[in-house]
């Protein structure tokens, strides 16, 4: 019923929650899990776009350049200091201009008055932690950018909990700050994780999941720099000074988390509704140049003078890859079968 936090410090959870009938959503960040809880399927189905009816496996693939890219630029206001890397002098653009190719198929490009017109009235809510708040950010850009040029908004920040309303549509986009989802306990003096009760941290959603069926997203952090060489002698764990993603789509990258990554779809697999794994684990890892590393608005000049200790290797950069998060979101809520 109780584990430390130092078992799962590999973990990063964020859930989704799309009540269409009652016309609210709840995102996560991180790999993404979408349950349709009124009807039962087989895991891990492979999913159909719409577009061309063809089957078509999202997650198996490569980093593609593409010029068109990104989808918006730096000086979208909700983005953070941490996040904001050309603002805080990264030298180099190349990252922003990479689009994520699926080894047999197209996923369509981010359409944000097609996700504004369709998700009008409704509420999607990122719940997780800061992986969570940088998916948010990254969504919330990635609407603004793409609907007409003084489309009213209202942005409220809060603690631990943020809301921007795109008025126009009645589409609202929030971020639940709850780092680990499940509820947090003190026992002998130390900090626990109670797995089996989100209790507590559901109460900011709990009465309208109630009375509906949601789509749930949930969400695993990719691997740590010092796993970016499995089986390669590894002489830095530090992002600092990468500019391109790493090729090919093997599972090569994923080392011993693909393990980790086997526990969760065997408990996925056994549960009374299953959920089909979106599974971004993969194609994040590859993006070892997309971290903030020392181009963060949180690091003092100290620190970014110190880029083997002092860089982000967690986060992402803005613009960056969690819009393909949100692209892959966009493609599972409208275009799977």
């Amino acid at each position: 019923m109780l584990s430390s936090m130092a078992n799962l410090h590999f973990l990063s959870f964020t859930v989704l929650f799309c009540l269409l009938s009652v016309q609210f959503c709840t995102v996560s960040s991180g790999a993404l899990a979408i349950w349709k809880n009124h009807q039962k399927r087989p895991y891990h189905r492979r999913p159909v776009l719409s577009s061309n009816q063809s089957s078509c496996s999202l997650f198996i693939g490569t980093w593609v350049r593409d010029e068109t890219y990104p989808l918006y630029q730096s000086s979208c206001q909700i983005i953070d200091p941490e996040f904001n890397c050309q603002m805080y002098g990264r030298p180099d653009s190349d990252y922003l201009k990479y689009r994520w190719k699926p080894t047999n198929c197209e996923i369509p490009r981010f359409n944000a008055l097609d996700f504004a017109t369709k998700m009008r009235g409704k509420t999607v809510m990122f719940v997780g932690d800061s992986l969570g708040r940088n998916q948010w950010q990254s969504l919330i850009c990635m609407i603004s950018a793409g609907i007409p040029v003084g489309s009213p908004t209202q942005i409220i920040r809060g603690d631990p909990l943020s809301t921007v309303k795109f008025l126009e549509y009645g589409v609202t986009v929030s971020f639940y700050r709850a780092p680990y989802l499940v509820d947090i306990d003190i026992v002998q003096g130390k900090r626990v994780l109670k797995l089996d009760d989100i209790g507590g941290n559901a109460n900011a959603w709990r009465d309208i999941i109630g009375v509906a069926r949601p789509y749930q997203l949930c969400t695993t952090t990719p691997p740590s720099p010092s796993e970016w060489n499995a089986g390669a002698v590894t002489t830095s764990k530090s992002c600092y000074g990468e500019t391109t993603p790493m090729s090919g789509g093997g599972t090569t990258y994923l080392g011993g988390y693909s393990d980790q990554l086997r526990v969760l779809e065997t408990v996925i697999r056994y549960m009374n509704n299953p959920p089909f794994l979106l599974d971004i684990t993969l194609l994040s890892a590859m993006r070892k140049d997309a971290h903030p590393s020392i181009y963060s608005g949180d690091l003092t000049p100290g620190q970014r003078a110190n880029p083997d200790h002092s860089a982000d290797c967690s986060h992402w950069c803005l613009p960056g890859l969690p819009d393909t998060w949100n692209q892959l979101f966009y493609t599972a809520l409208f275009f799977l079968h």
